[in-house]
């Protein structure tokens, strides 16, 4: 194939990092591409690294539309919010009815379903993909989640399948479902993957103040860790962060960087839609708690002293608390990964996706950020029972569970003991003692609401909902109440079953 032809297959909007390596990945695959950024910079870089490969760079959105051959399929990778509606307007005067517009980014799904809504009204096609994997994934091999418009899919679907990740030679690409099931897939992936990531963090808290250990042995642990069971993306890139040296000094580059976690809103997100669906992610909400938590540095600060000592180290002994902390993490890592797979089944009902959650982590076992070994067990358990409805049910990932939680308790007691903060471990542990608690005290949270608020209340083994007048001045108004109204209203008074 030429290096320069005269049209192009596809084109991409946005040439920073995670498009102009899609665009590159694509050219690597035979496929000629085209790309536009309003930056000439950008364009030049690609032109750079593009060098000999079917890719060209255009500055002006026209010429670029031009270079394509009909129907277009031209994947948007801009900011998301009001930047990608922009880039849409921008682009549909220069479209034609049947051409396929793919926005990649991390968009909000009610945002993609209302873009669709509108662009098919107009005649053109347009869907959903969450891409993950990061600098490197686009470039080599990305976990891609298309979903909405089948159809449009089906015309890029061979490009996507052949720059995909790749694990036992099956593509990290499959259809999610309508709507805007990929873009709802990849906002639970980055919720899951802020769980994770805070999981680690309170590791190396564990580590270095809890047990004293220099980075050096703190950094191999992380690599024994990922050399078992616990290998993942995540932990891979941690070692080699504790190998890392700032420029022209003798220590870690991590020791220099400001103890403030940022955000995109994606794990928010994934919060926010689980309590509208009222469905619990409370390490994942922890995990998003606690990078807002992390910016208030002043106040960390001025706390830290006004309630001083500083933590006192843990009383173990450390061979010993090192087994029980590997315990600990892959209890945690099991509990983040069950909260959102449940999310994804709670929604699929919710939003009529359809999701298939053993080819959503078949496809996360490769190129995106969150991969991890134990992702095959995932994948394992919803291939058996697709309808699976909690991770925690499965046979197999219960005999891990129960092995892995003694060390869960001995790690959260020995730091609350010791004043280390470790909520997401704390939280994850909880979440499951309350999970497989089958009487919770939850019924005296009823009883109260009835009380202040006549919220009323269910009885067990009764059907209906009752009310109750909880103060003897109330109960001699009912009284009084009843007998002058008739038995007609006494199915509003607690019927007791007999014990």
């Amino acid at each position: 194939m030429s290096a320069t032809p005269t049209t192009f297959s596809f084109g991409m909007i946005g040439l920073g990092t995670m498009g102009r390596n899609l665009l590159l990945n694509l050219a690597d695959h035979d496929f000629a591409v085209a790309g536009y950024d309003k930056d000439a910079s950008k364009v030049s870089l690609l032109a750079e690294e593009g060098a000999g490969k079917p890719v060209q760079g255009f500055s002006t959105l026209p010429e670029f539309v031009d270079s394509l051959h009909t129907p277009r399929s031209i994947m948007m990778l801009v900011p998301a919010g009001k930047i990608v509606d922009s880039v849409i307007e921008e682009l549909r005067p220069l479209l034609a009815p049947g051409d396929i517009i793919i926005d990649g980014g991390n968009s909000h799904f009610t945002d993609t379903d209302r873009r669709a809504a509108a662009l098919e009204a107009a005649g053109f096609h347009f869907f959903g993909m969450g891409v993950s994997g990061g600098e490197e994934g686009a470039r080599f091999g990305p976990s891609m989640m298309p979903g909405g418009d089948k159809e449009a899919y089906q015309v890029v679907q061979p490009m996507f399948e052949a720059i995909a990740a790749r694990v036992e030679g099956e593509p990290c690409v499959t259809y999610i479902g309508p709507g805007a099931a990929g873009h709802f897939v990849k906002m639970v992936h980055n919720g899951i993957e802020y769980g994770l990531m805070q999981l680690i963090a309170e590791t190396y808290g564990l580590l270095k103040n809890g047990l004293g250990l220099d980075n050096a042995a703190i950094g191999q642990v992380f690599t024994q860790w990922n050399n078992g069971r616990l290998q993942s993306f995540l932990l891979d890139i941690t070692k080699d962060i504790f190998a890392f040296q700032a420029p022209n000094t003798d220590h870690l580059l991590l020791d220099d960087i400001k103890d403030e976690a940022r955000s995109k809103g994606t794990g928010k997100w994934t919060s926010q839609v689980a309590m509208d669906l009222e469905l619990p992610v409370p390490t994942i909400d922890t995990a998003v708690a606690l990078r807002d938590l992390s910016k208030y540095k002043v106040l960390r600060e001025q706390l830290a002293t006004l309630y001083g000592p500083a933590p006192t180290p843990l009383a173990v002994e450390h061979a010993a608390f090192l087994t029980s902390l590997e315990q600990a993490f892959f209890f945690n890592m099991v509990i983040t990964y069950a909260q959102g797979m449940q999310l994804l089944a709670k929604a699929s009902k919710e939003y009529s996706y359809g999701l298939q959650l053993a080819e959503i982590a078949k496809i996360w076992r490769g190129g995106c950020i969150i991969r991890s070994s134990f992702l095959n067990d995932i994948f394992n358990a919803f291939q058996q029972a697709p309808q699976l409805e909690h991770l925690l049910l499965d046979e197999r990932v219960r005999d891990l569970v129960t092995q892995a939680v003694p060390g869960a308790r001995t790690v959260v007691a020995a730091a609350v003991a010791a004043g280390l903060a470790v909520p997401a471990y704390a939280t994850s542990l909880s979440y499951f003692d309350t999970l497989r608690t089958a009487r919770m005290p939850s019924n005296l949270i009823q009883a109260q609401r009835d009380y202040f608020g006549a919220h009323t209340y269910e009885l067990i083994g009764h059907e209906g909902v009752f009310h109750t007048q909880w103060t003897p001045a109330h109960e001699d108004a009912a009284n009084k109440q009843d007998t002058q109204e008739g038995p007609e209203n006494k199915s509003e008074q607690p019927v007791i079953p007999n014990k």
